[in-house]
Formats: structure tokens, sequence, C-alpha cells
């Protein structure tokens, strides 16, 4: 086994589900508050799930990172973007001048956001982009794999390592973002193999495709499917995350997913952002299903496979806002509520203090 294989299995071993008697704590904390049972709804859910990754009914997300993963994708040659490889680069640079999207929300949510080349076509000149590239940019999908089996497991090492080094540095929350032109046709791939479907029920219009743009798009899913052998429904390849990831998926995806086995194994809720980083969900829980325990679905995305990522990680999204805009800023738009959650579990009275009967739970 080479040395980045050791680690991922390793990273597998280690991680244990989240602590059952501290979320059990966190609910009976909710509960004595001077308000209707469960009011807060998942507000409470969210709260009483970090509770169990804190292992501690008195949770915290004081220290906060936006982790985005840059990958070019060769399927951009298949006509299925509206602009080109280059704009992944331009907007990783962005985002080391603070001027992305996710990076104007992080102004005000005591958020950092870290941008990483994990695969662009080139190295990364800015210096606040973190260069980490597996190789530069990937195979198109629609000709051939999208990368060896070897370098997908080096892509989703990366990404345990930063969540590892998150952990040493006191942070408590990892949000899982993405940038990358061509990135949702990789994820329609993925999640045809993963889920059995056909394309045309995943593929969607990304950053904003014609008809006759979506249709390529579709196509060129196709061919990726027949051309890398994951076209059966039931095939063995489909069971295989790094299977299925190192054929038509993405080095965003993979690292993605080491972010979500690294999260768990180091102590970090993680969250999913859009239908991207759910495929990275998807197949950490393949890998390792106690990895699910740390997962949070922050927001439910326009992109037509975000239903079916959800239902296979049995999670429903506390935001529904009609976002797809990827960078993890619908997972980013979900702190401020988390924060009056957690304001709200600390500093609420309980009955007696607030001269209410306490309420009690019906069948």
């Amino acid at each position: 086994m080479t040395e980045d294989e050791i680690l991922l299995q390793e990273t597998i071993r280690g991680i244990r589900p989240a602590d059952a008697q501290a979320r059990k704590a966190a609910w009976a904390h909710w509960d004595s508050l001077c308000k209707p049972l469960r009011g807060f709804g998942k507000l409470e859910e969210m709260v009483a799930a970090l509770a169990g990754i804190q292992r501690t009914d008195r949770p915290h997300l004081e220290k906060r990172a936006a982790v985005i993963m840059g990958a070019d994708n060769g399927v951009v040659a298949e006509g299925v973007s509206q602009c080109g490889s280059e704009v992944t680069e331009q907007v990783l640079n962005n985002m080391g001048d603070g001027i992305s999207s996710v990076c104007v929300m992080s102004r005000i949510l005591n958020l950092e956001v870290l941008p990483v080349n994990i695969g662009m076509n080139h190295d990364a000149v800015h210096p606040r982009v973190r260069n980490i590239p597996v190789r530069y940019g990937t195979g198109n999908i629609a000709a051939g794999p999208a990368m060896s089996r070897e370098e997908c497991i080096s892509g989703i090492v990366s990404g345990i390592r930063i969540a590892r080094e998150l952990s040493e540095t006191g942070y408590d929350l990892l949000i899982t973002g993405e940038m990358g032109i061509g990135n949702t046709t990789t994820s329609a791939a993925c999640a045809c193999a993963l889920f059995g479907v056909d394309p045309e029920i995943v593929t969607g219009r990304g950053a904003g495709l014609s008809g006759e743009g979506l249709q390529r798009k579709i196509r060129a899913v196709s061919k990726a499917l027949q051309v890398n052998g994951l076209d059966g429904n039931d095939s063995e390849e489909s069971k295989d995350p790094v299977t299925i990831c190192s054929r038509v998926g993405g080095l965003d995806i993979a690292g993605m997913t080491g972010c979500f086995l690294g999260g768990a194994r180091y102590g970090l809720a993680v969250w999913i952002d859009g239908v991207i980083s759910g495929i990275a969900a998807c197949f950490a829980a393949m890998l390792c299903p106690d990895a699910v325990d740390y997962m949070f679905a922050t927001h439910a995305t326009t992109e037509p496979a975000g239903k079916l990522v959800m239902q296979y990680l049995k999670q429903e999204p506390l935001l529904q806002a009609g976002m797809h805009l990827g960078e993890g800023t619908g997972a980013a738009a979900v702190l401020p509520l988390a924060d009056q959650a957690l304001n709200v579990y600390y500093n609420l009275p309980g009955f007696t203090e607030g001269n209410v009967e306490p309420y009690q739970h019906l069948k």
C-alpha cells in the first residue's frame, strides 16, 4: 500500500460515531428552556448534533473555516459550460483578494476562507491560494478517466490533512466549498453512477446553460458513463466511491471527500454546501458510514441531483433559498442561524425563571 492509502485507511478506522450521551444532554437542555418543546425545529437539531460531534453539551462554533477546493475539469472541452477553465483560476484569485461571493459573506460571519488549488491546470500564483495540486487538471471524462485511482486517493488524503490541520489549530467548523468550471458535469456523472439514474434526471444547467448547452452536457455525461464502464445501474464499480470519483469525478470532489472524512476523524462539524460537496459527502459516507454523524445539510440546492444526495444521506436541508452558486455560499448563509440557535440555547431562561408551566412531551 502507498503512504496515502495507509493514511486513508487509518483515518477511516479512527472515525467514531458522535457521542449519543452528549446529544441526549443537549436535547434535555433544549427541553428545559422556556419555550414550546422543539419550537426551534432544525435549529435545535443542529445544536444537538454539534454537541454529539464535540462530545459535550456545551457546544460552540467560535472558529470556522470554509475550505474551497479549486480544480479544473477536462470535460470543459465538450462545451458543457458557459465559460472556460480560466475562470477557475480567476475566482480563486478573487478569493485570495477577498472579493469572491463567499469572501464578501465571510466579512460579517467570523468565517475564514481558505482557497486551495488541488488540481487547476497550472499552479496558482496568488500568495493566498494554497498550492497542493495532485495533477494539473483532470482528463476529459467523455473520452476516458478523470484521473488514476492513486491520484484520487491523493486528493482525498489532501482533504484529510487540511481537516487535521484545522482541528489542531482550534477550529470547530469546516464548510466544504468548491470552484471548478465543469464540475456540475462531473458531479452529475458521479450521481448517475451512485444512484443508478439516467443523465437527464440529474444533469442541470450549472452556471447558466441554454437548452442546447444542457443537451450537450447530458450527452457528455452519457458518454462519460459509457466510456468509463459506469453505465450499468448495479455494477460493482458503482459501489466503490474511489472508482467512481477517479473515472468521472474531479479533484475538487476528492478533496472535499477527504474533508468530510478528516472532519469526522478529528472531531470537526463539516457542513455540506451544494450538490458537488453533497456528492463528496456521499463518497465519504460510502467509505465510512459513521462520518455522516459529523455532516450537516445546510441548504437545498436547485441542482437536480440535490434531492437524491439528501435522500442517500438521510438528511433534510435547513435552508430553502434556491441557491446554486457554489463556493460554500449556501452553507455560509446558514451561519447566522447557527449563531442564533446557540444564543438561544445558552441565554433563554428555563421554565422556572420564565414563570411558565413546563411543557410535556405528549404521545
